[in-house]
């Protein structure tokens, strides 16, 4: 990235950013009710914690959402482009997906916190699970639809199995892994936030209940804004990995 398109990008940044902040000042403005505080009042709470309270419920709450999207990827994406390259494979494994993939999985975290306790291994289970079906699938969808053209010309040259995952499957797949990452990000938070209302004392969704309930509204904003921050940044490396890893999608 050039510095023009840096500077660009910040722009566009700075200005979704104004806007937000605008619309939520106005907002309580309209409203008049200590629910929603202005912005000042919410980031000055957010800065105040921040060392204090916020940084370690941030820490538990990256490191089960983080954890969760490795394992996800690492059990997804071999398992999704080895079903879309084996046709066979994917005609017998198709009824167990499509019958167990619209299930909500969050019903399941009653049973994870009985068979796997109130600590991060149940959380983990649970946000890994429901991320690993929309990797697998949308893996799988992109390596079933891979033209025939790149993996004849590959097999011309004598190329194995396992070349062709890695030289033609794997890199043609990957700009949809990426975008299936993204989606599961936004999946993820949402379930990170639910799972950390339940059982728990440590996570940023435990911490902004826990706000609610005692009605520290200023408290409860700084949490949302912490949250806010750690989906922002977890989707802005996101986007570097694509830039570094698919490079050709940006020429």
């Amino acid at each position: 990235m050039n510095q023009r398109d840096l500077i660009q990008k910040s722009f566009y940044t700075l200005t979704a950013v104004v806007i937000l902040i605008a619309f939520w000042y106005l907002l309580s403005l309209i409203l008049n009710t200590p629910a929603l505080p202005t912005p000042l009042a919410a980031f000055k709470s957010f800065f105040e914690l921040f060392t204090s309270e916020l940084m370690s419920h941030l820490t538990i709450s990256f490191y089960r959402v983080g954890v969760s999207l490795v394992i996800a990827t690492v059990l997804g994406v071999p398992l999704g482009l080895f079903l879309g390259k084996n046709k066979r494979a994917d005609e017998f494994s198709a009824p167990l997906i499509y019958m167990t993939y619209p299930v909500p999985k969050v019903v399941f975290l009653p049973i994870f916190l009985i068979l796997l306790g109130i600590g991060n291994l149940s959380k983990i289970v649970l946000i890994t699970l429901i991320i690993f079906y929309l990797i697998l699938v949308t893996t799988r969808d992109a390596a079933r639809n891979l033209p025939k053209e790149y993996v004849v010309s590959v097999k011309s040259l004598s190329a194995n199995e396992l070349e062709l995952y890695q030289h033609v499957y794997f890199p043609a797949c990957l700009p949809a892994i990426l975008t299936s990452l993204r989606l599961g990000l936004g999946i993820a938070m949402s379930v990170l936030f639910l799972v950390e209302t339940y059982a728990t004392q440590e996570g940023i969704g435990y911490f902004i209940m826990n706000s609610w309930s005692s009605l520290s509204y200023d408290k409860m904003f700084a949490g949302i804004i912490a949250m806010g921050l750690m989906g922002f940044l977890l989707y802005l490396l996101l986007d570097a990995c694509e830039k570094v890893l698919c490079s050709w999608v940006h020429l």
